[in-house]
């Protein structure tokens, strides 16, 4: 399947440099980007999304990004579980686009993969989607062409599914829908240019040197003393794993990727990989400002204030703050995965890099040593997790025609290079993900799979998943084995793929085909 941009280039060669090769980088003349709005959209409503180029301002430098209806991110829509959306999508980008409906389980011929569900949208071009929304919790939509362009530039926005059962989230006070995210600039204060006609920083995705939070360089939220905030957080970045603190507040983990977690935890920390989300209740207890922090092992970077001001407030939210509530659904699923835990995979599926160039395994080797003795990359890939580009020059001259991203078939012990899997709805499937250390460049990958259905996670390095999640995209660290159950429940060809847009667009991804009842 071909997700590359490689149709329409809208530059002429008149000079005949490499310059013109370039996505545009000029925010001259273009409007500001603008806050998103929330959009509270009834079943049958139709929304126009329009894709076209902004001007964002970032301390004191104005960059040239990409928004839907002119913001950054795009426009949060709130619908209600079970209602139906007509979204028409106008094209005034740079390139050909789709959006893709992430974690959404809806119809195929609308999931926004170029060329196997859609053909692409020119620019100048629309479509129409027609969208369902069967299950409560936080989503999120996103380009499916050249994404380590258009979604690292602002194509990003989120949609909050409300529940029909109103107990169903515990109660709270304020909800801040939060993305986190980062953009790499260069020294001249502009966009590290990106190429029409390939994806650079291949070996280990683009890692950004700027951290937006909800599009802001450090936005300030607001509550009230004795309020219960909760947070819906997704991580929209394109390959940083975010380790989420908020020092100074108590923090209830209640939902993940599609819906609430089996049972509510009390956290001191969330960790996310690259599209996934988690909904987060925090109680507000004192006045003061809160900071929200990502934590690696070497340093911390704030991302936000979270100013506690006002008259305190005695909140129902607040006295059922102390709660910790199960999940009926979830905990039923427990009961019965005994079997699924000792049961051989039905699938696996080996995560492999292979690397061309001499530059590459020397650079890597390097890597490696300075990892196991020298101070610094030694805490970078701590944990199986990458949390720094330690290798940005090679990082960034590698390429799809350099660094090869792999998924291997490995089950039942063979070796298929092409993965070509066929499960019918109804199915529930055991996959066992190895992300392999024999491998050119072994690192973390966030597994996603298309909206075909959802899983569990069922173990990791044989430890059992101690907090069941409806999932859509799971954290594969460095040298781990993870086990999920897939539940499949919609027919058509879906696409899995490595959520870092660098991998996938150099060849870790594939397509697999569910058959009706």
């Amino acid at each position: 399947m071909q997700t590359h941009d490689s149709h329409h280039d809208h530059h002429q060669h008149d000079h005949g440099h490499d310059r013109h090769r370039e996505f545009p980088a000029d925010p001259s003349g273009l409007p500001e980007a603008a806050r998103p709005a929330l959009l509270d959209l009834a079943d049958g409503d139709t929304l126009h999304l329009t894709v076209a180029p902004v001007a964002k301002r970032l301390g004191d430098t104005t960059v040239r990004m990409l928004g839907y209806n002119g913001s950054i991110p795009g426009p949060t829509l709130r619908v209600a579980q079970g209602s139906e959306l007509v979204v028409h999508v106008t094209n005034q980008g740079d390139l050909e686009t789709t959006v893709h409906w992430h974690g959404l389980r809806l119809e195929n011929r609308y999931d926004g993969v170029p060329h196997e569900t859609q053909a692409p949208v020119p620019v100048g071009g629309e479509f129409t989607y027609r969208i369902q929304f069967p299950d409560p919790g936080l989503y999120w939509y996103h380009p499916h062409v050249r994404e380590d362009y258009a979604q690292e530039l602002g194509l990003y926005g989120s949609i909050l599914v409300v529940p029909a059962a109103d107990d169903y989230w515990p109660p709270a006070d304020r909800d801040l829908v939060v993305t986190v995210d980062d953009l790499l600039l260069g020294d001249d204060g502009r966009v590290v240019p990106f190429s029409r006609d390939e994806t650079s920083h291949a070996a280990m995705g683009r890692f950004g040197n700027v951290f937006l939070t909800s599009g802001e360089p450090h936005p300030r939220f607001a509550a009230r003393p004795g309020e219960v905030v909760r947070l819906w957080l997704t991580n929209t970045a394109s390959a940083r794993v975010f380790d989420l603190h908020l020092p100074g507040a108590r923090m209830k983990l209640v939902g993940g990727d599609s819906g609430r977690v089996e049972h509510e935890e009390f956290v001191t920390h969330v960790l996310l990989a690259p599209s996934e989300r988690a909904v987060v209740d925090v109680l507000a207890a004192e006045p003061g400002e809160l900071t929200l922090e990502h934590r690696t092992p070497d340093r911390t970077y704030p991302l936000a204030t979270l100013a506690v001001d006002g008259e305190p407030v005695a909140s129902e939210a607040g006295q059922a703050f102390e709660a910790l509530r199960r999940d009926p659904e979830l905990t039923a699923e427990r009961e019965a995965l005994g079997p699924w835990l000792t049961a051989p995979p039905d699938k696996v599926l080996a995560l492999v890099a292979r690397m061309d160039h001499a530059a590459g395994h020397h650079d890597h080797h390097a890597h490696q040593e300075h990892g196991a003795h020298g101070h610094g990359a030694a805490h970078a890939v701590a944990d199986g997790i990458e949390w720094e580009d330690e290798m940005a020059e090679m990082n960034r001259s590698s390429t799809a025609a350099t660094m090869h991203w792999m998924f291997v078939d490995r089950t039942g012990g063979t070796e298929a290079a092409a993965v070509d899997w066929r499960f019918r709805v109804g199915d529930r499937v055991k996959i066992r993900l190895v992300n392999e250390m024999d491998s050119d460049h072994p690192m973390h990958h966030p597994f996603h799979l298309h909206g075909a259905g959802r899983f569990l996670v069922l173990a990791r390095d044989d430890v059992a998943e101690p907090n069941l999640v409806w999932k859509d995209t799971v954290l594969v660290r460095t040298g781990q084995v993870v086990d999920i159950l897939f539940d499949v429940t919609n027919p058509g060809v879906w696409m899995a793929h490595c959520h870092i847009p660098e991998h996938m667009h150099s060849g870790m991804m594939f397509s697999f085909t569910v058959a009706g009842p």
